[in-house]
């Protein structure tokens, strides 16, 4: 125990902000509490609004969902923070939601997201990327308290920081779920791959999750699928070129409350690979690694994910026809007419929608494609004509079937 007296704020009672909580409370912080939800902890005061937390509080914790919960959160207690108090921001966020945080939060800002999940915190081992100044004693304090401070330049550098970050955890998930889907289909058991694993980069993966990926294992989540998966599309909506995998639920059958252990399952069995995240593009099992007749492909689907018809003129010949039954009629649009059907904005349900590659070949300069959408309700079935012309391959025709 120590002899810590100034008084700390936790914004947000989730698996994060619970144990974050009770290990300052633990250390004889005085600390108050409040969430959404009304979550009560022994040793933490309960607070009835933001503005009742922060009343008085040296060191305010965010510890919410996202930029959105943040902004207004902090809008509620603005008026409560203390002269000289301290806003530590350990939501995962954009680079330039931070520094809008930074600008409008009426005392002193720190962009600090982590390095570690609810276990790390309540053993005091996270690494905190500290997007600020150096720490006032205060701060100091609570920092100490909660692991190790890594200085991260400001506000946006510290955020960009944490995606990078959650980018390699997601880069890991895909290679391992591929690795055990690999192994099982040469025939290798699964603990002793998992034996085998453990030895290799991907071993501290492996020993955190081994529980969860041994068969019949149910434990609570450490970091939820829902959890990688937003953080994941933050990622690819700053860096659209981003190799991440955009861990979309339906892709590896995870409900969202699953640890993300449930997503290496699901890609182990499915086999899928990323073929482009920002566009939530897979190949199915099978299909070859042709990056040039993929190319096309690829602009065809982040049209559908973006909903930026622009991308279709990378994706298609300018003579290319789109053609399928429509309303129990056959239609033949012309790629103005196609065009017209996308508003410039992404679905309201993207973040839930996939499409994959199911067959892909070529012969000379003609090549062929397969791909399933599974866009919310509707399941359509693409097939493209892809023609090479001046070693740039585009998509010549499309048919279509819709259910």
């Amino acid at each position: 125990m120590n002899s810590a007296s100034q008084p700390v704020s936790v914004l947000g009672l989730g698996r994060m902000g619970t144990a974050l909580a009770r290990r300052l409370a633990d250390l004889d912080f005085p600390v108050t509490g409040w969430s959404r939800s009304g979550v009560a902890l022994d040793g933490v005061r309960a607070a009835g609004s933001p503005a009742a937390a922060v009343a008085g509080a040296d060191v305010v914790l965010l510890a919410l969902y996202d930029a959105t919960a943040c902004r207004q959160v902090l809008a509620r207690c603005a008026g409560s923070l203390r002269p000289g108090a301290t806003v530590l921001n350990l939501a995962t966020i954009a680079p330039a939601e931070a520094a809008e945080l930074h600008r409008d939060t009426p005392v002193r800002y720190v962009q600090c997201p982590v390095l570690g999940s609810a276990p790390a915190a309540a053993t005091g081992t996270l690494t905190l990327l500290y997007g600020g100044a150096a720490p006032a004693p205060a701060e100091a304090e609570v920092l100490a308290a909660l692991g190790t401070v890594l200085g991260c330049g400001d506000a946006a550098t510290a955020a960009a920081f944490k995606l990078v970050a959650n980018g390699v955890l997601g880069d890991a998930i895909v290679a391992l779920g591929q690795a055990l889907g690999r192994a099982r289909r040469l025939g290798l058991g699964h603990v002793a791959t998992l034996d085998v694993l453990a030895r290799t980069a991907l071993g501290g993966l492996v020993a955190r999750k081994r529980d969860r990926l041994t068969a019949g294992a149910h434990a609570p989540a450490d970091f939820t699928a829902g959890a990688l998966g937003k953080d994941a599309d933050l990622l690819a909506r700053v860096d659209p070129d981003s190799a991440v995998l955009p861990l979309l639920l339906a892709s590896a059958g995870a409900p969202a409350d699953a640890d993300v252990a449930a997503i290496v399952i699901g890609l182990a069995d499915t086999g899928h690979r990323v073929v482009d995240s920002a566009a939530r593009l897979y190949a199915a099992p099978g299909v070859p690694a042709d990056d040039e007749l993929m190319a096309p492909l690829i602009s065809y689907a982040r049209g559908h994910a973006t909903g930026d018809p622009a991308h279709f003129g990378a994706a298609f010949r300018p003579t290319a026809h789109v053609e399928g039954i429509r309303d129990d009629g056959f239609v033949s649009w012309d790629l103005d007419r196609y065009r017209a059907n996308f508003t410039g904005t992404p679905a309201a349900d993207e973040p839930a929608r996939t499409r994959t590659v199911t067959e892909l070949g070529r012969t000379g300069t003609v090549g062929h494609a397969t791909m399933v959408l599974r866009h919310g309700a509707d399941t359509f079935t693409d097939l493209f004509v892809l023609v090479c012309e001046h070693g740039e391959w585009r998509i010549a025709n499309k048919v279509y079937h819709r259910c």
